[in-house]
């Protein structure tokens, strides 16, 4: 199994972000990369540079007006005088049917969700790089691997097609699963990260030709708020075609192996022939966000409870941040699908 990794995806290096009206340090620093690498290190999986497949699998997803923005923002940002370092919204639209502005400050609040994805000077270039890892692995499940690593950093499960947010500024999942799509595959997506997947489930919610499934802290009383919820089935076509799955705080390794369960059953019911399985680690019962308690051994076995489907699988990372077992939490999942 190839692990796809680009040096650019270090470069981001957010400085804070706002948690509860406060400035805190981002835990989404490059030194993350260092950790998933142990992992992968550990397995002796070999690292491999993604090519540049360029802008059209990520124009699949997002559009030229978001991804104008993105690659722009910065510059027009260090013009405002007396600007923050980074871009950081301070204002946004109603919905996102409102008018649309010219005005720097005006498009970061349109086109970021929250506080908690600043763009500095090298954010474009990591989140690109990022993209390019997961459509490399993409292309080596295409042709024959049983599965594939996309170490992504900056991850990008919370992006919408043109909305950035929780730290994730391209969808690296979804842009993977439309180019599997695209070549003739069915295609699951299996997010299994702490925090909801909001942006995949908003970009395929009313499509009827990729499955998304989640388990995540209920969104109740945790981040994203206001996605996430198990009356969440899909839209038009789509209906049916989403699954939540949310999980009390503080649940361990049985309740989240039960609702993982379900989640491969609904996988092998809608019949699936690829997986993609969106890796948060961040579930872990030390992880900083602290809001579900699965061990080291659980993730073994989630690993093996996934791999048990059978499918060829392309596995991208979303979260998991700095805790000393972040390395072993990923070769415990990896380690299945050897």
């Amino acid at each position: 199994m190839i692990t796809y990794f680009h040096d650019a995806q270090s470069a981001h290096d957010p400085q804070f972000f706002l948690s509860s009206g406060a400035a805190r340090p981002c835990p989404e620093k490059p030194t993350r990369i260092a950790a998933l690498l142990s992992g992968v290190n550990r397995l002796g999986l070999p690292l491999q540079t993604p090519a540049d497949h360029g802008m059209t699998p990520i124009q699949a997803i997002h559009p030229q007006r978001y991804l104008s923005f993105l690659t722009t923002i910065h510059d027009r940002w260090t013009r405002i005088p007396g600007a923050s370092g980074e871009v950081i919204p301070n204002i946004h639209p109603a919905n996102r049917s409102d008018g649309y502005p010219k005005s720097a400050v005006g498009q970061a609040g349109y086109h970021m969700a929250d506080t908690s994805c600043p763009i500095g000077p090298a954010t474009w270039t990591s989140a690109y790089w990022s993209a390019q890892a997961a459509i490399a692995a993409a292309e080596n499940l295409l042709a024959g691997a049983r599965a594939s690593y996309a170490l992504c950093r900056p991850p990008g499960h919370h992006c919408f097609t043109e909305l950035a947010g929780g730290f994730c500024y391209l969808n690296n999942t979804a842009i993977a699963a439309q180019m599997l799509t695209m070549h003739g595959r069915k295609v699951a997506i299996l997010d299994i990260d702490l925090h909801h997947g909001n942006g995949t489930q908003g970009i395929f919610y009313d499509r009827p030709d990729v499955l998304t499934v989640s388990l995540h802290a209920h969104p109740e009383r945790f981040y994203p708020f206001f996605w996430g919820y198990p009356s969440e089935r899909g839209a038009a076509a789509g209906e049916g075609a989403n699954l939540n799955l949310a999980l009390e705080r503080g649940s361990g390794d049985l309740p989240f192996q039960r609702a993982l369960g379900q989640a491969l059953q609904a996988i092998s019911l809608w019949g699936a022939d690829t997986l993609v399985l969106a890796l948060g680690l961040d579930a872990f019962v030390g992880d900083p966000f602290a809001g579900l308690a699965v061990t080291t051994p659980g993730f073994a076995e989630i690993g093996r409870q996934i791999r048990a489907l059978g499918l060829p699988t392309l596995i991208v990372q979303e979260g998991g941040y700095l805790c000393p077992e972040l390395g072993d939490n990923l070769a415990a999942v990896l380690n299945a699908f050897l």
